[in-house]
């Protein structure tokens, strides 16, 4: 049976935990066969059978704790979903005003030794209810998520807060209620303590918000190129709907300066139209009859009618998106261990902080230290910053990828590009342009190079073969009329067709030699040369006389070179696959920098590609493989990242892990140093968090007071706790200003 994908909104989600609960809940479902959980955009991500109730998994995600979920479907959805976030930072911001207004002014009369006496009983006890009431508004979430997980056994970040926070609350108030059954040195008070670090946790996690918000730029960009309403023809007149009510055979109306809706082909008119925004190619492209038109680009100049052929989730602009939204949802296996270290942090923390607690008052009889300790290892330590080092790094690296016309379907596949060792490079439409065009012609005396695209023209006329097109494109383009051919026969090497009652002929040198046509040694020099120069040479005779040689050549990209020569400098082998003869090969490779024999590989059948590529990696080289054609899609597959052109066929396309929507190779060694920049960033950020963690936890637990007399406030722990994630996100998001 089929599947389907289907999009969720999370709220309520605040660290690594959450996501492994969630996942798990999830794919427990029946007919469920993956789900991924995105921490930074609240997302998850479902392959389903199209059987399973929108229902049971909503059930399941509600069921792990307190989460709320609901389907994205339409572009209303996303907007409802961007709403939602910004009004729940909002009242994160009221929540965090109002703990700051009561907690303050405690912290600074603590300060300033302005408080009343713990004899003055009543006024605590009012003290200790208004900062509960306060609690309980301002950290509400934080008591309610470790409920829910109490419930669930299940351990969050909540859980540290909750308990560090409450523990402080109800050790305040036995403090003021019975202060005789402590010591006089243990008659603290920690309301202002509570109210000040859910102050600034939820200080931290607005920060973190407003920081995750620019992370996604790259999908709010694209996003942002769908048009909302699209003009079309009913009934003989033109009118404007929304784009969810295009169908398949509408013809629209695109008229200068506006964004085109759906996807479809020119019927009428011409235009320029900018497709930067997708491909990354600066310059409009010309658009005339027949020519395809995609959706979000913008019509620059011209108007004209087109008829859709794909519309909604069928886009190329919705698969776009999809695409990226996909990619950044996947986990690489960096990701994966991160999870299974999140997934048992907290219970280790909750172990340590039970531990400090049990030391400082059993073995040196001192209750102040003990509750401190404990609440501060609570506190200080941040599953967030674990929870988000990676898949925050793989969102901004995987738009900023999209950007440059780079979309990345798999995250696994921007974790390889950066250790790749070799690059294969399919030939035609990779290195080449993939179209044939006659580039020389040579004449005898008695003929004209008119006369002679006449004849060749006329005789191709009746070819569907590649170099056919070529010779008639370029008589198209001189505005000839040649004339019409009579008796056409394709053989082996070349064609023939009568014309005004002559056989001419037009085909390669052993075509000719089978016809038994002599041809002079200078015909066979101008032959040589052009073959030196990666050109094909063909023969036209008449009469059995040679009229004159056309050269056609598939022409090498025009920044293929510099392509090449860049992903050297990056320390890359290089190695080019030909179906082509060595000679030819041996040309296009000296023209683009392949002065090594060894690094050309000619006359390789389609099926041999993917051998090599197995061969190559069986020597312990990680290998990268690029190309645009059906007969390459085995090797895209084989090979540690398959990069594939946009512009190759869709076999292609979808056996590869990287698309790239220019036809440039410029666009490999920018997706190869934003390979190496993502994944510096993610080490940077797990070594930050993991640093953080492991000094910070010892410190908090009275590690320094046993050496040095200093204790950690714990204040200090959750300010420092709140800043280590906004740490970690702002440091993934230094990638959005990376320029490869």
């Amino acid at each position: 049976m089929s599947s389907q994908i289907v999009r969720l909104s999370i709220q309520g989600m605040g660290c690594a935990s959450c996501v492994n609960k969630i996942e798990k809940n999830l794919s427990a479902v029946d007919g469920i066969s993956s789900a991924t959980v995105n921490l930074v955009d609240r997302t998850a991500r479902i392959e389903a059978r199209p059987d399973v109730l929108e229902s049971n998994i909503i059930d399941a995600v509600e069921s792990a704790g307190s989460y709320h979920a609901k389907i994205l479907l339409t572009a209303a959805d996303e907007s409802t979903k961007r709403a939602a976030e910004q009004a729940h930072l909002n009242h994160r911001i009221k929540q965090s005003v109002l703990a700051t207004l009561v907690g303050f002014p405690l912290m600074a009369a603590s300060m300033l030794s302005a408080l009343p006496s713990l004899n003055e009983q009543g006024i605590w006890i009012g003290i200790g209810i208004i900062s509960l009431a306060v609690m309980m508004y301002s950290g509400a979430h934080f008591f309610q998520g470790a409920w829910n997980g109490l419930k669930h056994k299940h351990t969050s970040m909540d859980t540290l807060v909750a308990m560090g926070t409450g523990v402080a609350w109800l050790y305040s108030m036995f403090v003021v209620l019975v202060p005789h059954f402590l010591p006089e040195a243990s008659r603290h008070v920690y309301f202002e303590a509570a109210l000040i670090v859910i102050t600034l946790v939820n200080i931290g996690h607005v920060l973190e918000a407003r920081a995750r918000g620019k992370t996604n730029q790259a999908i709010e960009k694209l996003l942002s190129l769908q048009a909302k309403t699209a003009r079309v023809l009913r009934d003989g007149k033109e009118i404007d709907i929304a784009i969810e009510h295009v169908l398949v055979g509408d013809v629209v109306r695109v008229r200068p300066g506006e964004k085109i809706p759906v996807d479809g082909n020119i019927v009428e008119g011409n235009s320029f139209v900018d497709e930067s925004m997708l491909t990354g190619e600066p310059m409009p492209v010309s658009k005339t009859k027949d020519d395809e038109v995609i959706a979000g680009t913008i019509n620059t100049s011209g108007t004209f009618l087109y008829t859709a052929i794909r519309i909604g989730a069928d886009t190329t602009l919705a698969q776009i998106i999809e695409t990226v939204r996909r990619a950044q949802s996947s986990k690489p296996d960096i990701a994966r261990l991160v999870d299974k270290v999140a997934a048992v942090f907290v219970p280790v923390v909750l172990l340590i902080a039970l531990c400090a607690a049990m030391f400082w008052w059993l073995w040196m009889s001192d209750v102040t230290l003990a509750l401190v300790t404990s609440m501060s290892v609570l506190l200080i330590a941040c599953p967030c910053a674990l929870g988000l080092a990676t898949p925050i790094s793989m969102i901004v690296g995987i738009g900023k990828a999209a950007e440059f016309g780079i979309l990345i379907r798999q995250g696994e596949a921007l974790e390889r590009a950066s250790h790749l060792t070799t690059i294969v490079l399919d030939k035609t439409g990779t290195i080449t342009e993939g179209k044939p065009q006659l580039t020389d012609m040579i004449t005898a005396e008695n003929s004209s190079e008119e006369n002679a695209l006449k004849l060749a023209a006329a005789v191709e006329a009746g070819s569907e073969h590649p170099l056919a097109k070529a010779v008639l494109e370029a008589a198209q383009a001189k505005g000839l009329n040649y004339p019409v051919a009579e008796a056409f026969e394709a053989d082996v090497g070349g064609v023939s067709a009568t014309i005004a009652g002559d056989v001419v002929l037009l085909g390669n040198l052993a075509f000719l030699r089978q016809k038994n046509i002599q041809v002079d040694i200078h015909w066979l020099n101008h032959a040589e040369n052009l073959a030196k120069q990666a050109k094909t040479p063909v023969f036209l005779t008449q009469h059995d006389q040679v009229l004159a040689m056309l050269a056609i050549a598939d022409p090498i990209k025009k920044d293929s070179k510099l392509a090449i020569e860049t992903l050297k400098a990056l320390g890359l082998k290089i190695i080019m696959l030909t179906g082509d003869h060595q000679q030819t090969a041996l040309a296009v490779a000296q023209a683009v920098g392949l002065h090594d024999a060894s690094q050309v590989i000619s006359e390789v059948k389609p099926d041999e590609k993917d051998a090599l590529i197995a061969k190559l990696q069986a020597q312990g080289e990680i290998v990268g493989m690029v190309g645009d054609g059906i007969n390459d899609a085995a090797a895209l597959a084989r090979a540690d990242v398959g990069f594939a052109i946009a512009h190759g066929s869709d076999i292609a396309i979808e056996s590869a892990d990287v698309v790239l929507m220019r036809s440039s190779l410029t666009a490999i060694p920018a997706a190869i140093r934003i390979s190496e920049a993502t994944l510096r960033n993610i080490k940077q950020n797990l070594w930050g968090a993991f640093i953080y963690n492991t000094l910070a936890i010892p410190i908090a637990a009275g590690l320094l007071f046993i050496s040095m007399g200093l204790l950690l406030n714990p204040m200090l722990a959750g300010a420092a706790m709140a800043m280590s994630s906004v740490t970690v996100v702002s440091n993934a998001n230094r990638l959005r200003f990376f320029k490869p």
